[in-house]
């Protein structure tokens, strides 16, 4: 069975809010670089960003999430293999017993019918387990796009953002640094997932 990856849709943060114009003209202050600052105090919308790909790899709901599913993956592929050893060892012994004659032409084709439907059985099978981890992964992905939904929302109460951007690999050309509140929004993220007793 083909490793099933996760992934999260950049599109899954959305803008948030919005502030009020400014109609005063900007200053030409020197801008702080530091992470979760904003440079332009009078600019008309306040951005930030959030690496997705940090999310994903610090956020101890998902590190919990891509266990729980890996274990359910090796069972999986545990399960399928075991099926198919089996069935590769009934093929081969009927093999072996159409070579030395123990079966009369009857009997023979009594075997292969049965080989053919335990055959067609275990590509069910496949499919089925196959389709049921997927609904599940849909499933975990949505809790964490929801999660993270939610969480900005309230994050954003106080900071007032116009626009939280999702920022993984390439999809943002430049971005300054004063416009980066992952590890705001990891650690709030990791604060309320725990004191949810870790529930997924």
């Amino acid at each position: 069975m083909k490793k099933i990856l996760f992934t999260i849709s950049v599109a899954a943060m959305l803008g948030l809010g919005m502030t009020s114009c400014n109609n005063q003209p900007q200053k030409n202050d020197t801008q702080k670089e530091a992470k979760g600052t904003i440079a332009d105090s009078n600019a008309d919308m306040k951005i930030a960003y959030v690496e997705v790909d940090t999310i994903m790899s610090q956020y101890q709901y998902w590190k919990d999430v891509m266990k729980l599913m890996q274990g359910k993956q090796a069972n999986i592929q545990k399960t399928l293999q075991g099926k198919q050893q089996s069935l590769q060892q009934a093929a081969a012994n009927f093999q072996q017993g159409i070579q030395s004659n123990k079966y009369s032409q009857a009997q023979a084709q009594q075997i292969q019918a049965n080989l053919q439907q335990q055959a067609q059985e275990g590509d069910a099978l496949q499919q089925r387990l196959g389709s049921e981890y997927q609904k599940e992964v849909e499933k975990y992905n949505t809790a964490l796009s929801d999660s993270i939904h939610h969480f900005l929302a309230e994050y954003n109460k106080d900071k007032k953002f116009s626009l939280i951007l999702a920022k993984q690999g390439d999809n943002i050309l430049y971005a300054s640094n004063a416009l980066d509140i992952t590890d705001q929004v990891v650690a709030g993220l990791n604060k309320r997932y725990k004191g949810m007793g870790g529930k997924k």
